[in-house]
């Protein structure tokens, strides 16, 4: 891996491993929709004045809305919502380490639903991974579980909605770019959470003049929802979906850093010791069996 690669991926994990401290900062002045709508709100307004600088088509005729709104609100207006709500009940470390099961959910919904090929890898990495958020509930028999089950759940329910909307998105229309398709999910994002934000939650002005806050949208919004998507997809294009997936298994380790040096959150050994199991169990179930070798018949 070249070294500008190598940095493109610590970046990157350092602004959406410090996407779950900026939620947790802006709970303090706003509910779980308005800081999805916030959120989608400024990284739309920055995939709009990237693709201005670089003259990149909207296509605005060329995307099939029905599908992009619906897989937008699945895949980001949701699930964004789910973890704000979660972390008002769970740590932003254990919300990051939590997330950090999408892949495994991505894989088995494909499997059930979408008829996607698995193997004795992709098996045994689940079983790994599930037995790494049995650790993390830290389950034992005075209170059961030691974690919130309403933020567990949320969290839960945020991962499930990524597997599927991932599974959705692979059904848009092959001709957009990742250009394209980012400006249509923020924008589909930004109307729905929007629309769901201003009827059913209120908040204070005061809270755009305090710094911290500002700060914690532009990191969340500009950075985690905006810059981000294309430092993805420029470790897509230039080192491939195996260096981009590695983003995964740095995600969480950013983001106890993030909440224990900023937040003060304990790191306890129920969490350091579930990361391990679920990350192990992301990177196994994403590893491909090598053919068997085809026996051929001596003449």
């Amino acid at each position: 891996m070249s070294r500008s690669l190598f940095l493109v991926l610590v970046l990157l994990s350092l602004i959406w491993g410090g996407s779950f401290y900026f939620m947790k900062i802006l709970l303090h002045d706003f509910g779980p929709w308005t800081i999805a709508f916030l959120r989608s709100s400024l990284g739309f307004l920055t995939i709009v004045l990237v693709m201005v600088i670089l003259k990149k088509p909207f296509g605005f005729k060329q995307i099939a809305w029905g599908p992009m709104v619906t897989m937008a609100l699945i895949n980001t207006a949701i699930p964004w919502t789910f973890i704000a709500f979660s972390e008002t009940r769970v740590t932003s470390t254990m919300a990051s380490v939590l997330n950090a099961t999408t892949p495994l959910w991505t894989l088995a919904i494909g499997i059930f639903f979408f008829k996607a090929v698995s193997g004795r890898m992709q098996w045994l990495g689940m079983l790994i991974a599930f037995s790494g958020i049995i650790v993390l509930l830290d389950v034992n028999p005075v209170s059961l579980v030691s974690v919130d089950m309403i933020g567990f759940l949320c969290m839960m329910a945020a991962t499930c909605c990524y597997a599927i909307g991932g599974q959705l998105s692979k059904r848009l229309p092959g001709n957009l770019s990742m250009y394209q398709i980012t400006f249509g999910t923020l924008l589909s994002t930004m109307i729905g959470s929007g629309v769901v934000a201003f009827t059913t939650e209120s908040f204070s002005v005061s809270g755009f003049v305090e710094i911290g806050t500002l700060a914690a949208l532009a990191g969340i919004g500009v950075f985690g929802s905006g810059i981000a998507y294309i430092l993805y997809y420029y470790l897509v294009q230039k080192g491939g979906p195996e260096v981009a997936s590695l983003v995964t298994y740095l995600v969480p380790l950013s983001a106890i850093v993030w909440g224990y040096t900023l937040l003060n959150e304990e790191i306890t050994w129920n969490l350091l010791a579930g990361m391990i199991f679920i990350v192990g169990g992301v990177f196994l179930s994403g590893k491909k069996e090598k053919p068997k070798a085809k026996v051929t018949a001596g003449v």
